[in-house]
């Protein structure tokens, strides 16, 4: 199941590009597993995600909790909290 991958903010800056189409194996079932998945790449990979308490992420354009299954979904984008004013 190919996914496109959206990051934004320090965590694209970490990671080195904004988005990628990744084919995580069958056991990674959440978003959660996805970005446990992701740091064994490594490099920037796993400095992006060694904290993931600070991270948030939306499933198809939907805020989602990292323990949100991604059965299914097309677009996960991985993001620091968002603030604003």
């Amino acid at each position: 199941m190919a996914i496109e991958i959206l990051y934004f903010a320090w965590v694209r800056e970490a990671i080195g590009q904004g988005s990628e189409r990744v084919d995580p194996p069958a056991d990674v079932t959440t978003v959660a597993g996805l970005v446990d998945w992701l740091a064994l790449r490594g490099g920037g990979y796993a400095t992006a995600f060694e904290h993931r308490e600070r991270l948030r992420a939306a499933v198809d354009q939907a805020f989602v909790p990292l323990d949100t299954a991604i059965a299914g979904a097309r677009e996960i984008a991985i993001f620091p909290p968002v603030t604003g004013g």
